[in-house]
């Protein structure tokens, strides 16, 4: 269903992209947007349980396109470092292809909202509970449950790694 990865020496192990997700604060969802053409916009996001969350006001943009399609593909960059003398760049990434849905029940956005915030406020448990009740009702809280998960890195960094197992 999904394609493989043409250049298979550069493919992250599962564990290797998920710390990619793991380390990573922004990313880029993509959606099928409106005239057919796609949308992508960035955001703060939290990997837990093999899904993406992601909070949003009630309405808007990304929210319209999830409605009408709720396939979507999320891409987090690790590393991006511009090598200039070698005329390459010493990349790692990760995209990830699943479906978006809005957690109504309350039990489930609170619970990732919590996931969300202490992702971003680990020593602030007051505060950002606080900040949880407080804004409860005017957020919406995106869960994208990952169907597919592809990481890749540069082939240097892919023969640096091998060099230092030999």
């Amino acid at each position: 269903m999904f394609r493989e990865m043409r250049r298979k020496k550069q493919i992250l192990s599962l564990e290797e992209s998920i710390a990619v997700l793991n380390n990573g604060t922004s990313g880029v969802l993509a959606v099928s947007g409106d005239n057919d053409y796609p949308y992508a916009v960035p955001l703060s996001y939290v990997y837990h349980d093999s899904k993406i969350f992601f909070h949003s006001s009630k309405t808007g943009y990304k929210l319209d396109a999830i409605a009408r399609n709720n396939k979507v593909s999320f891409c987090v960059i690790d590393q991006d470092n511009v090598v200039p003398e070698e005329y390459t760049t010493y990349f790692r990434s990760v995209i990830v292809f699943g479906k978006a849905r809005i957690l109504e029940d309350e039990v489930e956005k609170r619970s990732a909202l919590e996931i969300l915030a202490a992702r971003y406020s680990p020593d602030h448990e007051q505060g950002r509970l606080q900040e949880i009740d407080d804004l409860f009702k005017p957020v919406c809280v995106v869960e994208l449950a990952i169907e597919y998960m592809s990481g890749k890195e540069a082939i240097e960094l892919v023969r640096k790694k091998q060099g230092q197992n030999n």
